[in-house]
């Protein structure tokens, strides 16, 4: 497993030359935050379809007779 322990010391978050860097960082890593959780709004959106189309499929599996009947085919 990666050691990640010291991962601020590598992105300088902790250190910025000036107030204007920092609140620079805080605005991009707000924005990051913000298309994150648009990202995962859609994930949770497209799973939920999946999840109903696959019902959808397994209802119609369940009593095939049921559906030919009601289409008239036999």
């Amino acid at each position: 497993m990666k050691d990640d322990s010291k991962w601020w010391e590598k992105t300088d978050i902790c250190a910025p030359s000036d107030e204007g860097d920092l609140v620079n960082q805080v605005a991009i890593l707000k924005k990051e935050i913000e298309e994150l959780k648009a990202e995962l709004a859609r994930a949770k959106e497209d799973h939920q379809y999946d999840n109903m189309v696959h019902q959808k499929e397994l209802e119609s599996l369940g009593n095939p007779i049921h559906d030919l009947r009601k289409k008239g085919l036999v």
